[in-house]
């Protein structure tokens, strides 16, 4: 990752893991995705390091809402997940482990994504009540 996010900057061009990675990274899915993939405006080719390799794939910059924060995964996995693949205990899992900048940031972002998705996003970005 380390890599990629130094060839990343050195584009100054904004990027996002995959919703593969990010629900992963996430806790949402045990799937542990075979290649690294980085979604991002700028046209890079393939790193290989090893056997294992990073794609970069090249997206629109709608697709990158949030890039490079916490808030930015969780859009990502819940794009990759689709309209009926994130659990009610996930989303509940969720709410419960982000922090309130990443719920702040999320309830900020929920305007520019798709209708589909802002449901659910408002539903994890809610604050937890103190008792």
């Amino acid at each position: 990752m380390d890599v990629a996010r130094a060839i990343l900057e050195s584009r100054h061009a904004p990027w996002q893991v995959s919703g593969a990675t990010a629900a992963n990274l996430l806790g949402l899915s045990e799937q542990v995705p075979g290649q690294l993939v980085i979604k991002t405006t700028a046209s890079i080719p393939p790193v290989t390091l090893g056997n294992s390799q990073i794609k970069f794939q090249r997206v629109a910059p709608s697709s990158l809402i949030g890039a490079g924060t916490e808030a930015g995964t969780v859009i990502q996995a819940v794009r990759h997940l689709g309209p009926g693949g994130l659990e009610p205990i996930q989303r509940d899992r969720l709410r419960r482990s982000l922090k309130a900048k990443t719920k702040r940031e999320l309830k900020k972002l929920a305007p520019e994504l798709p209708q589909w998705m802002q449901p659910i996003v408002n539903e994890i970005s809610v604050e937890s009540e103190m008792p």
